[in-house]
Formats: C-alpha cells, sequence, structure tokens
C-alpha cells in the first residue's frame, strides 16, 4: 500500500512527490524576492528537500536543516525554506549567505533546550521572511534568545516573526546587524537584548506585549556603541522581571555611548519609554511616548551628553528627568518637546511626582510646551543637587505650579537662570522657591535677591 502523505509517514515516493509539490509552491512567493528564472534558481539555491529536510513533521529537523545550510555555505550559494513548520534547535548559522523563507509560512519552531539558531564569528548573512518560535524548548539563563549570534558583522534579519517565548526573540553579543522590518510579539523578556554590540540598526520594526523590554542596548562596563533604533513601534511593555525601572522600559540604553534613539512611536510602558543609564553623548529625538507608567524619558545616574529634542510626551507620571548629579549625571539640552497629561501618581513606583520636566545640572529646559500638569511643569534641582541650570522660554499651561528651583544652600549649589517663560491662568504659583519637597518662596521672582545663584527675569505670569 502506497503511503498516506496525511498520516506523518514520510517514507518512498510520495513523500518525493509531497515535497516538490511544497518546494514548488514556496518557490512562486520566494521568487518575489531574488526575482530569477528557474535556471537561475537552480544555480543560485538549495533546496533543502534533498537534505531530508520534511515541513509536515513534527520531529526533530536539525540535522536535515543544517546539512543544507552547510551544503549553501560550501557551495557559496542560499537556502529557500518553503511555507511549513520546522522544529530545529542549535543550527549553526553560516555566513556568506542568505536564507530565505516565505512571510507568514515559513515557521521555525524550536525544539529541546537549546535557541532555534546560533550564529558565531561570521559576517555577511541574511535571514529573511520567516517566523521563530518557542515551542516546546527554551534555552535556560538570562538574556537568552530564540536567536542568538555573538562577535559577528554585516548580519540583516528581516521580515521575520520572533513570538511566543518566556525569553528573548534575539540575543545579541558583541555583534553589528541590522533588524528590520520584523514583528516580535509577546516574548517572557526583551524583544531584543544586546550586550556590548559592534552597532546596531534597528528600524521599522513592530514590537509588543513583551514581559520585561522592547530594546535592550546593554554594555558590560561604559564605552562606545552607536547602535541606532529609529522608526519603530513599541506598544505594551510589563515589568514581569520586576524592579524600580530596571525593566519596563520600551527602549533601555545602558553604559552604551553614541546611542540614537528617534521618530519611535512608544506606548503602555509600565516604567519609561526611553530610559538612559549612564549613557554618554545620547540623542532622543523626535519620538512620541504614550502612556508611560513612571518617568516617560529618562537620562539618570552617569550620563553624560544627553540631547532630548523634538518628542512628544502624553501621559507618565513624569514627562522627562535630567537627574543623578550626585552620580555624575551632567550635561543635557532639553529642546521643543511638548509635554502634556502627566498623571497624579505612578502605579510601579510611589516615589515618582507629577513633574513635567526635571532637570539638575549643566541642562538648558528650553522651547518646551507643556499642559496638563497636577504639579509643577519644570523643575530645577533637589536639595542641593543643582548646577547651572537654564529654564527659558518654555510654554507652561494647565499645571498647579509653573517652574520650582531648589534653594537649598547646602554644598554651594550652581547657578540656576529662570527667563522669558509663559506660564499660564490657573496655576496657584509661577515661580517658587524649594527646600527638597518644600516650597519655601512662593513667588521666587521677589525673593531671588535671598538666594545668591538664582537669576529670574523676564517671566509672564498669566
Amino acid at each position: 500500500m502506497a503511503p498516506d502523505p496525511e498520516s506523518g509517514d514520510n517514507s518512498g515516493m510520495t513523500r518525493s512527490i509531497v515535497s516538490r509539490r511544497k518546494a514548488l509552491t514556496g518557490l512562486g512567493a520566494l521568487l518575489a524576492y531574488p526575482a530569477l528564472t528557474r535556471g537561475a534558481w537552480a544555480d543560485q539555491f538549495i533546496d533543502p528537500f534533498e537534505f531530508g529536510l520534511s515541513g509536515e513533521s513534527q520531529d526533530d529537523q536539525s540535522a536535515a536543516m543544517q546539512a543544507a545550510i552547510d551544503a549553501a555555505s560550501l557551495r557559496a550559494k542560499d537556502v529557500l525554506l518553503p511555507p511549513g513548520e520546522y522544529y530545529v534547535r542549535d543550527l549553526e548559522l553560516r555566513g556568506s549567505m542568505r536564507l530565505f523563507g516565505v512571510p507568514g509560512g515559513t515557521h521555525l519552531v524550536g525544539w529541546g533546550g537549546g535557541p532555534i539558531g546560533r550564529l558565531g564569528s561570521v559576517s555577511d548573512l541574511v535571514l529573511d521572511g520567516m517566523s521563530f518560535s518557542a515551542g516546546e524548548g527554551r534555552p535556560d539563563g538570562e538574556n537568552r534568545g530564540l536567536l542568538e549570534f555573538e562577535d559577528s558583522t554585516a548580519v540583516t534579519i528581516r521580515n521575520c516573526m520572533f513570538t511566543g517565548a518566556p525569553i528573548c526573540g534575539l540575543s545579541v553579543l558583541r555583534a553589528g546587524a541590522t533588524i528590520e522590518n520584523c514583528d516580535f510579539i509577546g516574548l517572557g523578556d526583551a524583544a531584543i537584548h544586546s550586550a556590548d554590540s559592534r552597532g546596531l540598526m534597528i528600524r521599522g520594526n513592530r514590537i509588543s506585549e513583551c514581559g520585561n523590554a522592547g530594546v535592550r542596548i546593554w554594555r558590560g562596563e561604559s564605552g562606545p556603541d552607536g547602535s541606532i533604533i529609529t522608526g519603530n513601534r513599541i506598544a505594551q511593555i510589563d515589568w514581569q522581571g520586576g524592579g524600580n525601572g530596571q525593566t519596563g522600559n520600551g527602549v533601555n540604553v545602558f553604559q552604551a555611548d553614541d546611542v540614537i534613539v528617534a521618530d519611535n512611536v512608544i506606548s503602555g510602558c509600565a516604567f519609561s519609554a526611553i530610559r538612559v543609564n549612564a549613557g554618554n553623548n545620547t540623542q532622543i529625538r523626535g519620538n512620541t511616548c504614550l502612556d508611560s507608567g513612571e518617568v516617560a524619558i529618562f537620562s539618570e545616574f552617569g550620563f553624560s551628553g544627553s540631547v532630548i529634542a523634538d518628542n512628544i510626551v502624553d501621559g507618565a507620571a513624569t514627562g522627562i528627568s535630567i537627574t543623578n548629579l550626585d552620580s555624575g549625571g551632567h550635561l543635557a539640552t532639553c529642546t521643543g518637546n511638548i509635554v502634556r497629561n502627566i498623571t497624579a501618581a505612578s502605579a510601579v513606583n510611589p516615589d515618582t511626582r507629577p513633574v513635567g520636566i526635571y532637570a539638575e545640572a549643566d541642562t538648558v529646559v528650553a522651547n518646551n510646551t507643556i499642559e496638563g500638569v497636577p504639579g509643577i511643569g519644570i523643575v530645577a534641582g533637589y536639595g542641593p543637587y543643582v548646577r547651572n541650570v537654564i529654564v527659558s522660554d518654555n510654554v507652561i499651561i494647565g499645571v498647579e505650579t509653573g517652574i520650582g528651583v531648589s534653594v537649598v544652600q547646602e554644598q554651594s549649589p550652581g547657578p540656576v537662570r529662570v527667563s522669558g517663560n509663559i506660564i499660564g491662568k490657573g496655576a496657584a504659583h509661577a515661580i517658587v522657591g524649594m527646600e527638597w519637597e518644600n516650597i519655601v518662596s512662593t513667588d521666587l521672582a521677589a525673593d531671588a535677591g535671598r538666594y545668591p545663584n538664582v537669576t529670574v527675569s523676564g517671566n509672564t505670569a498669566g
């Protein structure tokens, strides 16, 4: 009796015919990528079914898939993966090749305890048009991913999906890559975790419902990174790992210098839309940050040289915070931002206060527009932690208090200049002097002479 192709019996001539049909079905869609004639296709691409691969079996297909990858690398060809589910683990991905699938049709599912694929010390690899999910297996340990690569360069991952795993989608160590037009959905940790990268381009991706982070750009020690995160949509990031800001962020930059976070739409993060901890020369530009649970845009601890410009913050417990002079955090510009609809409290951090923009050291806060703060629109300093802050030419409306300046005279606080701001009608106080959290001057414009480090001039109160 001939084998039944629906029964799971993958032997004999029927298996060969079904495989060829599946290959040809996928070929029509795949030709949209390389746009080749069939003769040219045979010269350029490996047929993985020649190595025993099956898209219909729920058995481990790792050996067959690896054989096809190795053959493609050896013969300087690429691999086409037609539609189907392929149960694999610990694939050793090679350089100088491309692995194509059919978006929405080619699924690689984890098998056993390892990642689906690993990439180490290679360059010039493209993965295009397939999905990755955990299945029954996943690797153990922190920051593990469905795909893991290290010490590699010129890697491109595009048009792929990462979903259904309690770990990261991509885990990148000491590598350079472009990750574009991919979907990351329902991952238990971060969509993309990077450590000590050689510069990532992360653009045009869709990230949602991840357990701890959207994108993490971390380094073991402070140093150049140069990653660019742009044009992504990031939504609904939880903080399953707990903490007071280590998790729950859309984009988290830690000890990584020269990073650009620009033109993203980030919403529904448990803590921050964008959080920079001890990063130097960071640019945060043109992002739309919606409904953050704590501080929407955070530049904290030992940072230096943050540019925060032209962002929209709509919904947060604090809009923008530039802080931690006590840890060396200093040197920033905060310009051209819109901050509005600040909440009265944070559900995840009860210490957070309703403030539009907060700054401590060597910072210009200028030309921002702030609306709807059940607290203070702009605050300069806390206790003795204030130095070289300019607050100028901002428009502040719908707030309880317009501007607050720390006037604690311990430890010789640095100069603060408040000038040219417009504070709309309805504020209980326009510009106040503060000692820690207490207002000690309700009219700092009149009382500035009492505090030699403070200059207040040319402001307009409604």
